[in-house]
């Protein structure tokens, strides 16, 4: 299993100033030994090339990549025509980005705040991710949104876009156990479609039951270890890491007889 975290995990260290992107690539090749970053957006300084391209160098420099950028603030929908362009400019900065930076993966939300999707909500959200899927095939990424909130936290709304957009790079953010709809199967009628994950600190009691549902479907991409609280991140983020990474060895083991 890959594993990564995500530097929202650390969000409230960002918010009273004690770390950056930078840092936070310390953090995660010093600290946690992984070679993977998990970037949320919401830590760019900017998009200017000239801070895009220091960030490379520092991955570089690293030897780490980015699996994943998540991306807030630029989802597909909204019913405001000018918030939906807003949103859709930001969606082109992020993927630009996540270009430059090399990025495996892009999530950009659905939008919309109620679980039913008018045809005009509907088709206007396939014609954007079709354009996604186009810029993220010629920079050889995935994109797609998170059953994040609103829309996406219903499982069939997933699955139609997913047909509708009918991509080779388009896919999904899974986070476990974030349904409004099908809270008990939405998991498993989702995880063919993911691309990368978040699995919370609630969820850890099932991370068993979820390591085994991405094996079900072949899953190539990492475990991302997400922690929302704002306190005490680093310990926190250490105990999440290190159990779920602990209950796959121990199903490893069980499959071999040890």
């Amino acid at each position: 299993m890959k594993y990564s975290i995500p530097s929202y995990s650390f969000h409230g260290l960002h918010s009273e100033g004690k770390i950056d992107l930078f840092g936070y690539f310390e953090t995660v090749k010093y600290r946690y030994h992984l070679d993977s970053a998990d970037i949320w957006n919401m830590m760019f300084k900017s998009f200017e090339d000239d801070y895009l391209r220091k960030l490379r160098e520092a991955l570089d420099e690293r030897e780490m990549y980015v699996a994943n950028l998540c991306v807030d603030a630029a989802e597909v929908w909204d019913v405001d025509p000018e918030k939906r362009e807003q949103f859709y400019r930001n969606g082109l900065d992020n993927l630009r980005a996540a270009a430059i930076l090399g990025a495996q993966t892009v999530r950009i939300d659905m939008g919309g705040r109620t679980l039913d999707m008018s045809e005009e909500q509907f088709e206007y959200t396939v014609k954007r991710y079709k354009e996604y899927c186009a810029i993220a095939e010629e920079h050889g990424f995935m994109v797609g949104p998170e059953n994040h909130w609103g829309t996406s936290r219903d499982p069939e709304n997933i699955r139609k876009l997913i047909e509708a957009v009918d991509h080779p790079n388009f896919g999904i953010l899974l986070h476990f156990e974030n349904w409004d709809s099908d809270k008990e199967l939405g998991d498993r009628l989702c995880a063919k479609y993911a691309f990368h994950t978040h699995l919370a600190a609630w969820v850890i009691p099932n991370c068993e039951e979820k390591i085994a549902l991405l094996e079900e479907v072949d899953y190539k991409g990492h475990l991302g270890i997400e922690h929302h609280s704002s306190k005490n991140e680093y310990s926190q983020v250490a105990w999440q890491y290190a159990t779920a990474r602990n209950i796959y060895n121990l199903m490893q083991a069980k499959k071999l007889g040890v």
